[in-house]
C-alpha cells in the first residue's frame, strides 16, 4: 500500500510517499480504508523530532493522526458489525496518511448529515474545542480572547464562544485571517503581528483584561496573552506553533489568582471529560461546529501541507485526501 513516511527527523522534505506492507489488525484494532485524513501543526513539530516528552515516535513512521474511511477488517475481539461502515477515528501510533490504517475501537460512525471531509476536519479539532468549552468557565457575557483565531481549532472556538454569548476578541496575523475570524462570529479583530497589540485587547475590555483566553499561538505571543488576562482570569495555554507553549511564571499565576490549563489537561487519556467522538459528530451535525477547510492535498503532497502549516499560509484546515 502507499503511505507518506517520515524517513528521518527534519524538514518537510523528509516525507516520502512509499509502498509499504499493509497492516493487519491485532486484538482490539480495526483496519480502515482511508478516504480522508487530517493534518495539524503539532505533526510538523513531531516530524522535526520535537515534543518527545508527549509523543513517543521513532523514525521511520507514517504521518497523520485523525482519519476517516470505510472499515475493511477487524481484529480479534472486535464486533464484525463495524465492517463496511464509514467512520472517523485516530490512527494507532499515527499512520493515518496511508491507504490502509489501524485504529482502536474508539471509532465514530459518520452521521448521514456530514460528508467525510467535514467529519474528518471537525473530529480532532472539535474534540479539543469541546474539551476547552467544558474546562472553561461559563462564557456568556465574558470577554474571551482567542489567539491563532484563524487556525482550524481557533475558528471552532470562535463559533462556540459566540454561540455561548461571549464578547469574542480574535487575534491573528493579517487582514484575511481576521476577516475569516469575523465571519465565524468574532466581535473584535486584532492583528498580533503589529507591535503593541496587547493594548488593543485592553481597550476592547475597557482596561479590565480578558476574562478567558484560549491561547493557541505559544511563544512570545502567548506570553503577551497572559499579560492581558485579568486578575482571577482563566487561560488555556495549549498552542505551540511559535515553537513553544506560552511561558509563564508560576509565582505570578498564584499572586494574580489565575487558572491555567495546559496541553496535558487536553489529553483525553489523562483528563476527566464527558466529551466523546460521538458528541463531536453530534455537535457538528447540529451546526454548532462548522470546520473551515482551506486546502486539500493528495498523498503525494503531504510535505506541501506541512510547509503550508509552518509558513502560516492556511486559513482554516488542511486535509489529506488519500482515496476518492
Amino acid at each position: 500500500m502507499r503511505a507518506a513516511v517520515v524517513t528521518a527527523f527534519g524538514g518537510p522534505d523528509v516525507i516520502e510517499t512509499r509502498d509499504i506492507p499493509a497492516p493487519e489488525p491485532s486484538a482490539g484494532q480495526v483496519l480502515v480504508e482511508v478516504g480522508v485524513a487530517d493534518v495539524i501543526f503539532v505533526e510538523t513539530a513531531i516530524r522535526q523530532g520535537q515534543h518527545g516528552e508527549f509523543f513517543d515516535v521513532q523514525v521511520p513512521y507514517v504521518t497523520g493522526s485523525n482519519l476517516g474511511g470505510r472499515v475493511r477488517a477487524v481484529g480479534p475481539g472486535v464486533s464484525t458489525d463495524w465492517i463496511g461502515k464509514t467512520v472517523v477515528g485516530r490512527g494507532v501510533a499515527f499512520g493515518a496518511h496511508a491507504e490502509l490504517a489501524l485504529t482502536s475501537t474508539d471509532l465514530v460512525e459518520v452521521p448521514p448529515e456530514l460528508d467525510l471531509r467535514t467529519a474528518v476536519a471537525v473530529y480532532g479539532d472539535g474534540f479539543t474545542a469541546l474539551m476547552l468549552e467544558e474546562l472553561a468557565p461559563p462564557m456568556d457575557g465574558q470577554d474571551v480572547l482567542i489567539t491563532a483565531s484563524a487556525g482550524g481549532m481557533g475558528l471552532l472556538l470562535i463559533q462556540l464562544a459566540h454561540k455561548a454569548g461571549a464578547h469574542v476578541i480574535a487575534a491573528a496575523r493579517g487582514d484575511e485571517k481576521l476577516e475569516l475570524s469575523r465571519a465565524q462570529g468574532a466581535d473584535v479583530l486584532i492583528d498580533y503581528s503589529k507591535p503593541g497589540w496587547e493594548k488593543l485587547v485592553l481597550e476592547a475590555t475597557n482596561g479590565r483584561g480578558a476574562d478567558i483566553v484560549f491561547e493557541g499561538a505559544g511563544g512570545e505571543l502567548g506570553a503577551a496573552a497572559f499579560s492581558v488576562l485579568k486578575d482571577g482570569g482563566w487561560i488555556s495555554a495549549h498552542g505551540a506553533p511559535s515553537g513553544s507553549f506560552a511561558p509563564y511564571d508560576a509565582a505570578e499565576v498564584e499572586r494574580r489568582g489565575l487558572t491555567v490549563k495546559g496541553i496535558m489537561d487536553l489529553r483525553a487519556d489523562s483528563t476527566t471529560t464527558s466529551v466523546t467522538g460521538a458528541a463531536v459528530m453530534a455537535r457538528a451535525a447540529a451546526g454548532d461546529l462548522k470546520p473551515v477547510i482551506d486546502q486539500v492535498y493528495d498523498l503525494d503532497h503531504v510535505a506541501d501541507a506541512h510547509r503550508a502549516l509552518e509558513n502560516r499560509t492556511l486559513r482554516g484546515k488542511a486535509l489529506i485526501e488519500v482515496s476518492r
